[in-house]
C-alpha cells in the first residue's frame, strides 16, 4: 500500500504520458520526474548535513514549482512554499521561521530578496547558470539517493496560513495526508490519467496542493499550472483541455464577473472543487461553463472537515466529519440547535453561535511548526479550536457564521458577519461581500459593508434601502451603518477578502464610494464623490 508520495512518484518514473504542460511544452511524467530527481540530488549535495533539510521556494505557479514540489517528495526533505505576495519583514520572517537553509527563486521573484538579512541562506535562481550546472547529470547517473526514505507521518510541505486574521502560520502536511486528501478527491471526482487538472490556485497553500496537485500526482493527471486570471479562464480551459480545477476564495465570483459569451458551456471542464463559494456562484458557474461545482468546508490544518452533500440547504455548508462540533469558548459546552422564526432568521445567536472544534483532538494536525503560542491557542482542552464561528440546525446542517474576529456587539446584540453577508449576496448586482465591525462613537460596534459590483452594474442608496427592508430574516440591527463600494477589495493571495486591511481603513473608502445612513434611520446617503 502506498503511504508516501516518494513511494506514489517512483512509480511514474518510467510513465511516458503527459504530466506538465505549460505554454506550448509538454513534460511527460518520465521527463518531469528525471528533472526533479536531478534538483534533487543537486540540493542534497548543497545542504549542510547538520541542519534540518529545508528548501523554501520562492516561485509562481509554475513548471520550476512543480519540480521543486516533485524533487522535495523523491529526496525525502521538506519543501517550504513561501508566499509570493508577502513583502520585507514579513517575507524574511516567513523564511526564517521555516527554517531554510535552501530559497529556489526565479527572475520575477528574485529581487524580493534584495535587502533582506538571510543570514548564509543559499540561494539559487532556477533560470540562472549556476542551478543548471549544479542540476546537470550525465548519461548514466546513478539513480537519486535520497535525503532520507520517509514514512507517511514525514512532513512533505510547510505551508502558510492565508493570514486572514493575523500573521501567517506554518502547518506541516504529511504525506499521507497528501495521498489520503488526493485518493478522496480522485475517487469522488472518478479523476483517472485521462483528465487534465488545472492549478491555478497557489501551490503555497493547502488548497491548491492538497486539492489540486495531490489530485494530479496521485491519479497520474496531466498538470497545468497557472496563473488565475478570470479574463485568461476559458481560453486556458479550452487550449489545455481542462477537466477538473481546484478554487479556493473568490475565483469564481472574479470568472463570472467577465462577460458572458454564448459559447461559454463549450468546454472540457467536468468538475470544480474547492470552498468559500456562495450558493448563487455556484449555481451560475455549473449553468454558464456546463460543469459539476462541488463546495467544502476545510481548515488549512485540515483538522475540521465539512462536506456538503445532496440536499444541504441553502447557505450551509454541509455537515460535518465524526468528532466535528460546535462549542461554546467560554462554557466549554457544545452549543444549542439554532432556533429559526418564520422568515429564518437566527433567534437564539447567543446559545447556537460558537467555535467549530474538533472534539477528538488535533486530528492530523501536530502543531504549527516553530510557533507554540499558535498552537496553544489551537489546541486548548484537548480539542482542536478553529476559529471559525458556526451554528447548526436541528437536521445537523451547519452555518458559518464568521471568524472569532467576526463578532458584533451592535446595541447591546451579538451578531455574526457571515449571515449577514449571505444576506447581501442575494443583491443581483453585487459579485462581493465583506461585513465587519468598526468602533462605535459610543460603545460597542458599528455593522460596515463593503461591496463589488458585477461588471455593468448599478446600485443606488435607496435601492439598497429598499432591499434590505425586504429581507425578512435580517435584524435591523444588521443593517449595515455603513456601506464601501469598491471596484475590488484587498485579498490575500488565494483571493480571501482581507478583512484586516478593511478594518484598519475604518469609515472610509478609499479609492471608492462611502454610504451611511443615521443611527436611528434606514436612509441611506452618499457621502463621498465618485471616483472619475
Amino acid at each position: 500500500m502506498i503511504e508516501t508520495v516518494q513511494q506514489l512518484l517512483r512509480q511514474r518514473r518510467h510513465d511516458d504520458s503527459a504530466a506538465v504542460a505549460h505554454g506550448d511544452r509538454i513534460w511527460t511524467w518520465r521527463e518531469h520526474l528525471a528533472e526533479a530527481e536531478a534538483e534533487a540530488a543537486a540540493l542534497i549535495a548543497l545542504a549542510d548535513p547538520d541542519r534540518p533539510l529545508h528548501v523554501g521556494a520562492l516561485l509562481p505557479n509554475s513548471p520550476a514549482m512543480l519540480r521543486a514540489m516533485a524533487a522535495a517528495a523523491l529526496g525525502g526533505y521538506v519543501l517550504c512554499g513561501l508566499n509570493t505576495t508577502r513583502r520585507g519583514a514579513g517575507l524574511l520572517a516567513d523564511i526564517r521561521r521555516s527554517d531554510c537553509q535552501i530559497l529556489l527563486v526565479d527572475d520575477e521573484h528574485r529581487q524580493l530578496l534584495d535587502g533582506l538579512d538571510l543570514n548564509g541562506i543559499e540561494v539559487l535562481d532556477v533560470s540562472g547558470d549556476r542551478y543548471a550546472e549544479l542540476v546537470a547529470r550525465l548519461p548514466g547517473a546513478p539513480v537519486l539517493v535520497p535525503h532520507r526514505e520517509v514514512a507517511g507521518g514525514d512532513t512533505l510541505m510547510m505551508i502558510f496560513t492565508s493570514g486572514t486574521s493575523g500573521d501567517p502560520k506554518v502547518v506541516r502536511l504529511a504525506h499521507a495526508m497528501a495521498i489520503m486528501c488526493g485518493a478522496s478527491l480522485i475517487y469522488q471526482y472518478d479523476v483517472t490519467a485521462d483528465d487534465v487538472c488545472y492549478l491555478a490556485m497557489p501551490l503555497f497553500h493547502s488548497n491548491g496542493v492538497a486539492a489540486g496537485w495531490a489530485v494530479a500526482v496521485g491519479s497520474g493527471a496531466t498538470m497545468v499550472p497557472a496563473r488565475f486570471s478570470p479574463s485568461r479562464f476559458l481560453d486556458d480551459v479550452r487550449r489545455h483541455k481542462v477537466t477538473y480545477l481546484n478554487y479556493v476564495g473568490k475565483p469564481l465570483a472574479l470568472i463570472l464577473s467577465t462577460p458572458e459569451r454564448p459559447d461559454d458551456a463549450e468546454n472540457t471542464l467536468r468538475v470544480a472543487f474547492g470552498n468559500e463559494a456562495t450558493d448563487r456562484d455556484i449555481a451560475r458557474f455549473a449553468e454558464r461553463f456546463g460543469c459539476r461545482v462541488v463546495d467544502s468546508f476545510g481548515s488549512s490544518e485540515f483538522a475540521v472537515i465539512v462536506v456538503r452533500e445532496d440536499g444541504t440547504p441553502p447557505g450551509s455548508i454541509g455537515k460535518p466529519y465524526a468528532g466535528v462540533s460546535i462549542y461554546n469558548p467560554v462554557t466549554l459546552e457544545e452549543c444549542a440547535v439554532a432556533q429559526f422564526d418564520e422568515h429564518g432568521a437566527l433567534t437564539n445567536f447567543d446559545e447556537a453561535v460558537g467555535e467549530l472544534v474538533n472534539t477528538t483532538g488535533a486530528g492530523p494536525f501536530v502543531g504549527y511548526y516553530n510557533d507554540p503560542a499558535a498552537t496553544a491557542e489551537r489546541m486548548r482542552h484537548g480539542m482542536y479550536w478553529s476559529g471559525d464561528l458556526a451554528y447548526r440546525d436541528a437536521d445537523g446542517w451547519i452555518y458559518l457564521a464568521g471568524r472569532t474576529a467576526d463578532w458584533m456587539r451592535v446595541d447591546g446584540e451579538n451578531l455574526a458577519a457571515a449571515p449577514i453577508e449571505r444576506i447581501l449576496e442575494r443583491l443581483p448586482e453585487v459579485s462581493q461581500v465583506a461585513v465587519y465591525a468598526v468602533p462605535d462613537d459610543s460603545v460597542g460596534d458599528q455593522v460596515m459593508a463593503a461591496l463589488v459590483l458585477r461588471d455593468r452594474s448599478h446600485l443606488k442608496p435607496a435601492g439598497f434601502e429598499e432591499f434590505l427592508a425586504a429581507q425578512p430574516d435580517l435584524s435591523p440591527k444588521a443593517w449595515p451603518r455603513y456601506v464601501r463600494i469598491n471596484a475590488e477589495l484587498p485579498t490575500t493571495a488565494t483571493n480571501k477578502i482581507l478583512k484586516r486591511a478593511l478594518i484598519a481603513a475604518g469609515v472610509t473608502a478609499q479609492d471608492g464610494v462611502l454610504w451611511e445612513r443615521p443611527a436611528r434611520g434606514t436612509s441611506y446617503r452618499q457621502v463621498t464623490a465618485s471616483p472619475a
